[in-house]
């Protein structure tokens, strides 16, 4: 597929950073996915008010406690999330497949077989349907967490790091949309995901054991035809986005009447530099930022993002699902010792060197220790 008239090469998006996850209870959820995913290794953790999210938090600041974790194996990660002194709202609904957010977060695996095989004997997994075929050939399968959450684990042989696990980290993830073509505009034109991978429609029996997924559907499968670049980019590696749209229902939307936040995946969050710019091409397609951390913190400023700092924003796509983006000018690398990365006067598209990325594993966590 050629690339949209529309790309620009004045942002940078290194790749996805993170999924955003809402949850009840941060470290028995965390600990699962520790256990589960090896999501292990802490980047960052902050428990303060989120002051300047107010269209997405009833017009009032709200104080949560979240955790940002990765598996070294490479992808993106988890944000872990949970509201501090708010009862979280979880969805009032079973989730059906089709339902306007994101549906299922997609986890790396070189050998799906095996991994298949090795979560079926792990009693802390909730398979759903069995070894199935991906609408790209590949193997896959599907599975619930204990919250409700669907993740599936798909064929990717990218690997960061060996550290010999059957699963890596977040290679994209699957959103339900009221029209494919629609959509485009963002996950092409502004995301870059310029390649049809496939685009099926019909009944499928990958999704024939999951929520509502006995229909008909049209799903599109998307990758991008570059190579994602900037300083993170050999650590989140290449990610897909599957668009599900269903033909026989009217979907619902996934956090409409909630805060965000809330149970469920939150948003999908992407690792980029220049966001004055990407704020501009956003704006011109019809996706103006609803948040934008630049309006309060201009001329290069970060806002502190606990042992991290940097600007975010978000858009929305045309049904309302969050994308957000992070602008990273700070991260830790080796916590207990003050040292950490200054990214601001780094080339945005050059990787970091992998040794310095691999010294992420410092900071890992046991699920044991987490309170």
């Amino acid at each position: 597929m050629q690339s949209s008239p529309h790309m620009t090469s004045l942002y940078n998006i290194a790749g996805i950073q993170q999924v955003g996850i809402g949850v009840e209870n941060l470290y028995e959820a965390w600990k699962y996915y520790i256990e589960l995913f090896q999501m292990d290794i802490r980047i960052l953790e902050d428990n303060k008010v989120a002051e300047l999210m107010l269209p997405y938090t009833g017009g009032k600041p709200q104080r949560r406690h979240a955790a940002i974790a990765v598996n070294m194996q490479g992808g993106g990660g988890f944000e872990v999330w949970q509201y501090a002194e708010r009862k979280p709202q979880p969805l009032s609904f079973e989730l059906q497949m089709g339902d306007l957010g994101v549906l299922v977060c997609k986890i790396r695996s070189r050998d799906v077989a095996r991994a298949f095989a090795f979560f079926s004997r792990n009693p802390k997994a909730r398979l759903v349907g069995g070894l199935n075929k991906n609408i790209d050939d590949s193997q896959t399968f599907y599975l619930q967490d204990p919250f409700g959450n669907l993740f599936q684990v798909v064929q990717d042989d990218y690997l960061f790091k060996d550290e010999g696990r059957l699963t890596g980290g977040v290679a994209g993830v699957t959103i339900g949309v009221s029209d494919i073509e629609r959509a485009m505009t963002v996950y092409r034109d502004i995301l870059g995901y310029d390649t049809i991978l496939a685009d099926e429609t019909g009944l499928f029996p990958d999704y024939a054991a999951l929520p509502g997924g006995t229909g008909g559907f049209r799903r599109r499968l998307l990758g991008h035809s570059h190579p994602r670049k900037g300083s993170f980019c050999e650590l989140f590696g290449p990610s897909n986005i599957e668009l599900v749209q269903s033909l026989e229902r009217t979907p619902r939307k996934l956090y409409e009447g909630r805060y965000w936040g809330d149970p469920g995946f939150i948003q999908v969050c992407f690792d980029i530099r220049n966001m004055e710019e990407l704020g501009r091409h956003c704006a011109a397609l019809g996706y103006p930022f609803t948040v934008d951390t630049t309006q309060r913190f201009s001329g290069g400023s970060s806002f502190d993002m606990g042992d991290a700092a940097g600007q975010f924003a978000y858009i929305e796509d045309p049904d309302g699902t969050l994308i957000e983006f992070v602008e990273t000018h700070k991260v830790p690398l080796v916590k207990r010792l003050g040292l950490s990365i200054n990214l601001q006067n780094r080339d945005p598209e050059k990787p970091l060197p992998r040794w310095m990325l691999k010294a992420l594993s410092l900071m890992r966590v046991q699920p044991e220790r987490l309170r």
